[in-house]
């Protein structure tokens, strides 16, 4: 069955340049975007977590500092995007505000989400951010990243950021309606996909048509993206951004593609900690932290009665229980000097130990794989 937008806890919501400015103009489509905030506010109101990816900085920078049409140079781009990431979080923060939204903007870059240092710092930020209630704003930190080491789109940006964050439903809004068996623009006898149950080949091979001038994604990235997103255990949507309130007309039914998982965002990143990262030590820990930890506990480090390794925060590691069974594995909150420090001492004591305010858990229970308990 199709699924509907009243189901999904966690949604990500994927925005792309040509939709966010009038390209004749090089304006922001401040009225499109109202409709928009308007359909953010009304998830938000329903208890839901919100988070929107962006584009837009570029296209709008290149008018504030009156670059020419084209083509722009790396540093040109670099610099549009500093001028442009000024603008778009205002705009964004004044289009939710008038809801009486919130909004945090945080820049990311390709390491933020493939480091697991930096993925953990930058998926803390955000996890605070939907505590406090409020909507973060996420972009490509384009004033930095170089062609090298970028996304080169918000598509697949959008969907690590669903995988980082645990959503369940990703939605991309575009200038088509869905996925289509053809490009529509060539064949007329092309047949719209409502759902995607399985990317297979088949449905990969259909992706193809260029990008627009504002933007980077096309079809392809956004097959990209849907695996990304359905490995991590999120549904996704591809659907047309055009109209007037988008959010609100897919929950009245109007066309798009469903990209559907068989997964949860949990049971996906469990399996991902679980079995597919190499360990780098090994915490031991008492029976009571055993226990705990079986019961859907985070590791606190009073817990921990020895540290074994040399690994780096954000490293995966085994946990032990005090006859050396294997309990499980998870992402470390510490290096392994500074996990040896606070071994067997509250976490109020973290600070006084180590000279800053670490985190309060060893590892939390997000990062957490038990064996044979998931």
């Amino acid at each position: 069955m199709t699924p509907s937008l009243d189901q999904f806890r966690r949604v990500v919501i994927k925005v792309g340049s040509a939709l966010l400015v009038d390209h004749a103009r090089g304006r922001l489509n401040a009225a499109w975007l109202a409709s928009l905030a308007e359909d953010i506010a009304d998830l938000h109101a329903r208890g839901n977590e919100v988070l929107v990816v962006s584009s837009g900085a570029i296209a709008l920078g290149r008018t504030v500092l009156d670059l020419p049409a084209g083509a722009l140079r790396l540093e040109e781009s670099q610099a549009a995007a500093a001028a442009g990431q000024i603008a778009l979080a205002r705009v964004w923060a004044e289009m939710l505000g008038h809801h009486g939204v919130r909004a945090g903007q945080i820049l990311v870059t390709f390491s933020d989400t493939e480091e697991r240092r930096r993925y953990l710092n930058a998926r803390a930020t955000i996890a605070k951010l939907l505590e406090l209630r409020a909507v973060p704003v996420v972009n490509e930190n384009d004033t930095v990243a170089t062609n090298e080491i970028r996304y080169g789109d918000n598509d697949r940006l959008a969907a690590r950021v669903a995988a980082m964050i645990g959503a369940d439903l990703l939605v991309l809004f575009s200038d088509v309606d869905g996925l289509y068996s053809a490009p529509p623009a060539r064949d007329p006898q092309a047949q719209h996909l409502p759902v995607i149950a399985r990317i297979t080949p088949q449905i990969e091979a259909m992706a193809g048509g260029a990008a627009s001038e504002l933007s980077r994604g096309g079809m392809r990235t956004k097959i990209e993206a849907a695996k990304i997103a359905t490995q991590a255990g999120a549904h996704m949507i591809i659907a047309d951004g055009r109209v007037k309130n988008p959010l609100a007309r897919i929950a009245e039914g109007a066309r798009c593609s469903w990209f559907l998982t068989a997964a949860t965002p949990t049971t996906a990143r469990k399996a991902w900690i679980g079995g597919s990262l190499e360990s780098r030590g090994t915490l031991h820990v008492d029976e009571g932290a055993a226990q705990a930890l079986r019961k859907g506990a985070s590791l606190l480090p009073v817990g921990v009665t020895r540290v074994e390794g040399a690994f780096a925060r954000g490293d995966a590691v085994r946990i032990c229980d005090p006859q050396g069974r294997l309990l499980g594995r998870g992402l470390v909150a510490f290096d392994h000097g500074d996990a040896a420090r606070v071994a067997g001492r509250r976490s109020s004591e973290i600070a006084d130990l180590l000279g800053y305010s670490g985190r309060d858990t060893m590892i939390h229970r997000d990062d957490l794989a038990l064996d044979g308990h998931d």
